[in-house]
């Protein structure tokens, strides 16, 4: 992979490589677009095969906050950042080296939870730089975003059941949720409270016995989570697993969850989807709730408030694919279509010199 060039196509400004001999610490960050904000965006810990792996992740990830940002009306720009290894990696040092690195940006990205990170984690960036959000209550932060991310998520899903079926409600749907994660964790609550049927599938099998102790359900094997006889495909684990292998065994009517870039290729499966008749709801979109939580964090609005704005995805969510299907585009299209407007439309507003 060639940075520059990928860079180029994708329209990054920045990409930072870190690393700390002394701590193990090998990460990337990737500043998309800073338009409408600060680059705000989470930290992933992953074990990737290899740094270009890593590097593609990142790169899209960035860009997937950017229109996130756009699409939900927050000030904020796109970024990521994606740290090389695994959880037993971690220490104080660990992420007080990484912070170090984020402080050297200078406020031009602010980092978040993500996959395989933590609320303590965050606490220990902390400790080297400001620009960190979900954070703990001893440093006046809101905590873990997940159950806002979750609150969203639901809230889509029940935007693409009305139009499908009619009716928003969950109640008698069944979902099938990939990833017992947080995020997955929180959106079976929600579904199982609300009188929904649960199927789960997770690579951790002691994650599937809890979930199904809590909230009920059943489980699936990995294997045949796509062909999985539901109303509502759920993934809340990693991305690029909606692809020309699993699109024809997909049986279920919509596809909707919390995972980030479930499309492999943004153009091809999108028209894929499309072509099966299956209702796409955008991942940036539907998820977009863990970013409304820690915009709250930063403008040190009550909680009360990020859970209202993500419930007003249920809305956004409509709009969109009403859109597409009004347009004869794809949904991830009019979703990137009406996020690119809203970051064109700000960058065109003439900038007045302060004196001083």
């Amino acid at each position: 992979m060639l940075p520059f060039v990928d860079m180029t196509e994708m329209g990054h400004e920045q990409v930072v490589f870190c690393h700390n001999k002394k701590t193990g610490l090998k990460a990337i960050i990737a500043i998309h677009d800073t338009t409408l904000g600060p680059a705000l965006g989470g930290c992933r810990l992953y074990d990737y095969k290899s740094a270009d792996d890593a590097l593609r992740d990142v790169l899209r990830l960035s860009r997937g906050m950017t229109y996130k940002a756009a699409i939900s009306g927050l000030d904020l720009g796109g970024g990521k950042s994606v740290i090389l290894g695994n959880p037993g990696m971690k220490s104080e040092a660990f992420f007080r080296s990484f912070g170090r690195q984020i402080e050297s940006l200078g406020g031009r990205y602010i980092t978040a939870e993500d996959m395989n990170t933590t609320v303590s984690d965050m606490n220990h960036i902390r400790k080297e730089t400001a620009h960190v959000t979900g954070i703990g209550a001893r440093f006046g932060g809101s905590g873990n975003p997940s159950p806002v991310t979750a609150w969203g998520v639901f809230n889509g899903i029940r935007a693409t059941l009305e139009i499908a079926f009619g009716s928003p409600s969950v109640e008698g749907r069944t979902i099938a949720i990939q990833g017992l994660g947080n995020v997955g964790r929180h959106l079976a609550r929600y579904i199982s409270e609300r009188g929904g049927n649960l199927i789960y599938s997770d690579i951790n099998g002691e994650n599937v016995k809890k979930a199904i102790a809590e909230f009920g359900g059943t489980a699936v094997d990995s294997a045949d989570y796509y062909s999985t006889k539901c109303d509502v495909l759920a993934p809340c684990a990693i991305g690029g697993i909606i692809n020309k292998q699993t699109i024809p065994t997909i049986q279920a009517p919509i596809i909707a969850g919390g995972a980030n870039n479930v499309l492999d290729d943004e153009v091809a499966d999108g028209e894929r989807v499309a072509e099966r008749g299956i209702i796409f709801a955008p991942d940036y979109v539907i998820n977009a709730g863990g970013l409304m939580s820690v915009y709250a964090e930063l403008k040190q609005w009550p909680h009360e408030t990020a859970m209202e704005n993500a419930g007003e995805i249920f809305s956004t969510t409509k709009m969109i694919i009403e859109k597409a299907r009004s347009e004869s585009i794809t949904s991830i299209m009019a979703a990137n279509q009406l996020a690119q407007d809203r970051i064109e439309a700000v960058a065109q507003i003439k900038r007045l010199h302060v004196g001083g």
